[in-house]
């Protein structure tokens, strides 16, 4: 995976489908994160993964899948210029962070919360850098952002975490906002590179 260049990895649910509004969103996030230069990673299965796999595919940039071994629900979606099989979540959890410059959370599940959770984490302690994290669908993630105030009022977490996360319902801001806080803070540069994708050393 050490040459797919900068990735944005999009974390959502298995179990929409292509008539579901959710499914059609994560479809023109991913091409708008194409369109920017940037691979396109997800856990390479269906639902909102395949829609960000989709997005970028048909929109000519380059697409990939860290795909976890399960007896149900998880196999590459078909939109997918290069997969690996994992066989542990944590293992997973990993490489979805190593190689991306921003994470999006569209509507999901428990997985979905866990990969959320573990990004934060990773940026709160300064284990990585301060990648932009992007929620997706404010009236999905209601409950969540207030749970996450209750944290603030009882100061399980500091009032400055907040600034970590962006949530929107606009695929034109979730562009702007990835564009300032990942392309322009990290001086990302597009280069022709076996495709057209952003190139270089992650910065942790």
């Amino acid at each position: 995976m050490h040459f797919i260049g900068p990735c944005v990895t999009v974390f959502g649910s298995a179990r929409f489908g292509p008539e579901m509004d959710h499914y059609q969103d994560a479809e023109k996030i991913g091409a708008a994160m194409a369109k920017l230069g940037f691979t396109v990673m997800t856990g390479g299965g269906p639902g909102i993964m395949e829609a960000a796999n989709k997005g970028a595919y048909e929109a000519g940039g380059y697409s990939v899948g860290c795909n976890i071994v399960l007896p149900v629900e998880q196999k590459p979606n078909p939109y997918l210029h290069k997969w690996i099989y994992i066989p542990y979540f944590f293992v997973r959890k990993v490489i979805l962070v190593k190689y991306s410059y921003a994470f999006i959370v569209m509507p999901g599940g428990m997985g979905t919360l866990d990969e959320l959770f573990e990004s934060l984490t990773l940026i709160q302690t300064k284990t990585i850098g301060s990648f932009p994290i992007v929620i997706f669908d404010t009236e999905y993630h209601k409950d969540l952002c207030e749970h996450i105030e209750t944290m603030i009022k009882h100061e399980t977490i500091s009032k400055e975490d907040l600034e970590l996360l962006f949530v929107t319902d606009s695929v034109e801001d979730l562009v702007a906002h990835i564009k300032k806080y990942s392309i322009e803070k990290f001086g990302l540069k597009r280069k022709q590179y076996k495709a057209k994708w952003w190139f270089g050393e992650r910065k942790s």
